[in-house]
């Protein structure tokens, strides 16, 4: 296949992508989905293995949270403001949205599960710790930051990729360190994969992720003739979840694992399966666009243009609702289908208060 068929030596494919805001939109469904189920474990065991595997293993893993880094990357490229310091500035800022995720997500449920039922040990919260507790919205904060950094020092995109790749082989070398102290792991845990209670998302690991974003976006936003370059998305999507499988159910340390930490310390390779996901999810979603109604894709653009703020308001609700029922419904055991119904409902409470806030918003700004 010539090269010169499918991109253009400028960049011609310019605006709002819609497969993009579609990868973004259902990525941060999975999360909400995700997070409820990993919520309401902590009080009932009744959710079945099969919704356990599918929500969280499955669709809450490979194909939430990398296709959200991968598509932040690609952001990169779109956006109008990359220069190095205000990168450094919005790393800072995702900084303290990070901790202020922590206080709703653990913080607050401690003391409310305390109150009303008796038990705050659910939400530990490590003497105060847990406020730095390596949330995603950390790692994309330190990604910014590090972006940043190394566009002041004219690094250019493939070897950003290459610096990337070298991190990812450390952070895969030494995951799951321990450092013997809740403080150091969860310092540490903000750079490399500590054990899993006090870590998730470490910048070394998944550093590669919005950097491959970065870089596919270099490209994609030279295409031409998107037919041609998502001809073998299906390709991409089987092979990646072939293997995510098979090292999983075989070599029982691949993404699909029980063991959470197999998912969140990513290794080198588990990376690069992820960015070919992300290019067939894609694909998938680029053709599936053509068939959807437009006040469906204007949702998908309107979840993907306010995503973090809607991820900030679902560790909100989450917790709260779940001790709520708890608290209410002692009898009641929380089931697949009523795990599902507070995930819609979390994410119909965070779209709607987002909204109000944006109608507030702009009217005292008139």
């Amino acid at each position: 296949m010539n090269l010169s068929e499918i991109f253009a030596k400028d960049n011609i494919n310019k605006g709002r992508q819609v497969e993009l805001d579609i990868a973004k939109a259902i990525s941060i469904v999975f999360m909400i989905l995700t997070h409820v189920e990993i919520i309401a474990v902590l009080f009932s065991n009744t959710i079945s293995y099969d919704y356990h595997y599918i929500v969280t293993l499955v669709s809450g893993g490979v194909f939430s949270a990398p296709v959200f880094m991968f598509c932040m990357g690609v952001g990169l490229v779109y956006s109008r403001n990359t220069q190095w310091n205000f990168l450094i500035k919005r790393g800072f800022n995702l900084f303290i949205m990070a901790i202020f995720v922590n206080v709703c997500e653990f913080i607050i449920p401690h003391f409310l599960s305390e109150i009303l039922l008796g038990n705050s040990q659910k939400f530990p919260i490590f003497g105060g710790l847990i406020l730095f507790y390596c949330d995603i919205l950390f790692f994309a904060s330190l990604s910014f930051i590090l972006i940043g950094i190394l566009k002041k020092l004219n690094i250019s995109i493939k070897m950003m990729f290459v610096f990337a790749l070298i991190m990812s082989i450390i952070g895969t070398i030494f995951r799951f360190a321990d450092f013997n102290a809740v403080s150091l792991n969860v310092f540490f845990g903000l750079i490399i994969g500590t054990i899993k209670e006090l870590s998730a998302f470490p910048l070394l690991n998944w550093f590669i992720i919005p950097i491959g974003g970065y870089l596919w976006g270099e490209y994609f936003i030279r295409v031409k003739d998107k037919k041609k370059f998502y001809k073998f998305w299906s390709i991409f999507i089987i092979l990646a979840i072939l293997y995510f499988y098979l090292t999983s159910h075989i070599l029982g340390t691949g993404m699909f694992s029980e063991d959470e930490g197999y998912y969140y310390y990513m290794t080198t390779i588990d990376a690069i399966f992820c960015i070919i996901l992300s290019h067939g999810l894609c694909g998938l979603y680029y053709h599936l666009s053509k068939y959807l109604p437009n006040n469906i894709i204007k949702e998908f653009s309107y979840l993907s243009k306010n995503i973090t703020k809607i991820y900030i308001f679902q560790w909100f609700f989450i917790p709260i609702l779940i001790i709520l029922f708890v608290f209410f419904f002692k009898n009641i055991n929380i089931s697949d289908l009523i795990c599902f119904i507070m995930g819609i409902a979390v994410l119909l409470i965070s779209g709607t208060c987002n909204r109000i806030i944006d109608k507030t918003t702009t009217i005292c700004s008139h």
